[in-house]
């Protein structure tokens, strides 16, 4: 089984990973990089990943969207990656 692997800048400006596995947000896998900059490495994406359990699938890659709040304001950033359970359980 497959999830969606999330790597935004919060509200705050922290950048913050997560896997979305159903059910409610609260109860999603997160890390805290606890730094507003630079962006994560590829690196350390991974290596969160792994401490919540996850590894991407194969040949899947980080894709890129930005949001605007508006002509002058923050934008947002979010990236996305497929990713599987390490233990390959559902």
């Amino acid at each position: 089984m497959t999830y969606g692997a999330r790597l935004s800048n919060s509200f705050y400006g922290v950048w913050e990973l997560y896997v979305v596995t159903g059910g409610i947000s609260v109860d999603w896998p997160e890390h805290s990089f606890g730094q507003t900059g630079p962006v994560p490495t590829l690196q350390e994406r991974t290596d969160a990943l792994a401490r919540l359990g996850f590894v991407l699938v194969d040949d899947a890659g980080w894709q890129w969207q930005e949001h605007p709040t508006g002509v002058t304001d923050h934008v947002h950033l979010l990236a996305s990656a497929n990713v599987r359970r390490k233990d390959g359980a559902a």
